[in-house]
């Protein structure tokens, strides 16, 4: 797998996860455990995304 495509597929996961949230937020009994776990998550993908973009800055 490319690092481009890589980076596409952690994109479209971070963009799930917060539909997910805020899918989670929409809702009147929020489990705010779940809510949590998914924004650690998000987080942890995002933090990855910009490792990789980072990595990719100092190839070129």
């Amino acid at each position: 797998m490319s690092m481009q495509s890589h980076l596409a597929e952690l994109e479209k996961r971070h963009q799930a996860l917060e539909d997910e949230i805020s899918e989670c937020l929409t809702h009147p009994a929020v489990d705010d455990l779940k809510v949590r776990e998914l924004k650690r998550r998000k987080l942890q993908v995002k933090d990855e995304i910009t490792r990789l973009r980072q990595t990719a800055v100092s190839i070129h």
